[in-house]
């Protein structure tokens, strides 16, 4: 799941012009963790995806699928 949910990541947020410092900032999390998020170095709890999906303005399924 890493690099699929990296890869679609990195692409919302480069389509919404925003860097990782600012979606990380929206979403509540930190600039480290979106960082890991998306070279895939990390799996995210529900919990961060729907942060983040919040922060992108997407659904959770968005990201992962």
């Amino acid at each position: 799941m890493a690099s699929g949910l990296a890869k679609r990541l990195k692409q919302l947020r480069t389509e919404r012009g925003l860097t990782q410092a600012a979606l990380a900032k929206r979403a509540g999390v930190t600039l480290s963790y979106v960082g890991r998020l998306e070279i895939g170095m990390h799996d995210p709890q529900l919990s961060s995806l729907r942060k983040l999906a919040r922060a992108l303005k997407v659904k959770v399924g968005a990201l992962i699928d």
